[in-house]
């Protein structure tokens, strides 16, 4: 006879109760528990403990009078099995929900990037298209100032040709010409910015949809201590290597001494 048998039932049922009322045992312990032996599966499958795990975990409470009528038809353990495949069947639908929100979340960024790019492109074109007629309006005022100032016959006539075809005030339209070129650097400028922040949260959503598709009911954050505290402890394994001493440099060898002996 091994030792766990020789432990009677009620220290062992003691154990069973005081594990799962300091809640050190939860249901995964238990199911272990009870495939270890006949014994222990008959013990971890008493409706007292998971009458009190049913309380914890889905905040259900079974009279007495319920359970007791009802115990000829289905133990606490499988209203606790039904009660978490429900549980699990609808946090599999919410992490559904929650990954079609994320996905219409990141088309409605993308969406969002593609009109911030289309007028982009349309401001500089427009900065484009003012630049350069105001480099030809420059050329015009030129032109029409030279006129005043004596040149041969043939320059004259060109620079008064391209007088003549202009239809508006030069110094007008310069001037409207340099609010716009100023407006569309502003414009630039916003769209630009805006841009960055919307692809700065579309590059998170997109992260986080990973994030969610990778486990669905996995919690990240006892993942991302649990690296943490694997990292730390590869960092102390590299520190205690790092600290071995060394051989004594100061310290000579045998070949050293057998050398100078030769020397001598």
């Amino acid at each position: 006879m091994s030792a766990a048998e020789e432990i009677p039932d009620e220290l062992w049922r003691k154990v069973l109760e005081i594990g799962v009322n300091s809640s050190t045992f939860s249901y995964k312990d238990l199911c272990c528990i009870s495939i270890s032996s006949s014994r222990l599966c008959r013990l971890s499958s008493e409706d007292s403990l998971w009458r009190f795990l049913l309380v914890i975990d889905f905040h259900t409470h079974i009279d007495s009078s319920t359970s007791s009528s009802s115990a000829s038809q289905s133990s606490t353990k499988f209203v606790y099995k039904t009660r978490f495949e429900r549980e699990k069947e609808r946090r599999l639908a919410a992490h559904t929900r929650a990954l079609l929100r994320k996905e219409s979340e990141i088309s409605e960024w993308g969406r969002r990037i593609r009109e911030l790019e289309t007028r982009l492109s349309e401001e500089a074109e427009r900065l484009q298209a003012a630049s350069v007629e105001f480099s030809n309006l420059q050329r015009v005022r030129q032109a029409s100032v030279a006129l005043n100032v004596w040149q041969p016959e043939v320059v004259r006539g060109r620079q008064k040709q391209m007088v003549e075809q202009t239809a508006v005030p030069v110094e007008g339209r310069l001037r409207a010409l340099e609010m716009e070129i100023k407006l569309c650097k502003q414009q630039i400028t916003g769209v630009n910015r805006a841009r960055r922040e919307v692809k700065q949260r579309f590059d998170m959503a997109r992260k986080e949809l990973e994030s969610m598709k990778y486990h669905p009911l996995r919690d990240y954050k006892l993942i991302r201590s649990g690296d943490q505290a694997s990292n730390a402890k590869r960092k102390k394994l590299k520190t205690s290597i790092n600290s071995v001493p060394a051989k004594n440099p100061s310290r000579p060898s045998n070949k050293k001494k057998l050398l100078h002996l030769e020397s001598e």
